[in-house]
């Protein structure tokens, strides 16, 4: 894969800031419209995710900060914080790669996004899931421990 001009690197995290996530994008924010899903997990968690097919996506995660969850298919594994709670990232792995979305309700306050548009995975198979999100999330996503917490 050929190395993407990053435009920006989007900072976010968890409300307690166990978790963290740095997201470079080839994108301007303004571009994007989050993605919010149907799923009762998601709409639990009032998820919106965003993602670029050339991007990056760091996870920076405090010692024991970090909780991971399978619902439905399992297809997709949720990255949330084990002290507060927040969902941050859902990844799944795909042909030794490790696709990721950041959900944009955990990205910083001063950052502007498009509005949330519906989607609907449930209607997908796993197969279609897997065809799509390969082709819209971050194919490189990297756990980053710091052995550290707050």
């Amino acid at each position: 894969m050929p190395l993407a001009n990053f435009e920006s690197t989007l900072f976010g995290s968890c409300h307690c800031g166990e978790l963290r996530v740095e997201f470079s994008t080839s994108l301007e924010p303004t571009a994007f419209t989050p993605r919010a899903c149907d799923c009762s997990f998601c709409l639990k968690h009032g998820a919106a995710y965003i993602s670029d097919p050339v991007g990056r996506l760091d996870v920076v995660v405090s010692t024991d900060g970090l909780r991971k969850y399978r619902q439905g298919s399992q297809t997709a594994e949720f990255l949330l914080c084990n002290r507060c709670g927040v969902l941050v990232v859902v990844t799944f792995e795909h042909a030794s790669c490790v696709y990721g979305a950041v959900n944009a309700r955990c990205l910083d306050a001063n950052i502007r996004l498009g509005n949330p548009a519906p989607v609907s995975p449930q209607v997908l198979t796993p197969e279609e899931r897997v065809e799509r999100w390969s082709r819209l999330w971050v194919p490189d996503v990297r756990l980053v421990a710091t052995g550290t917490t707050s």
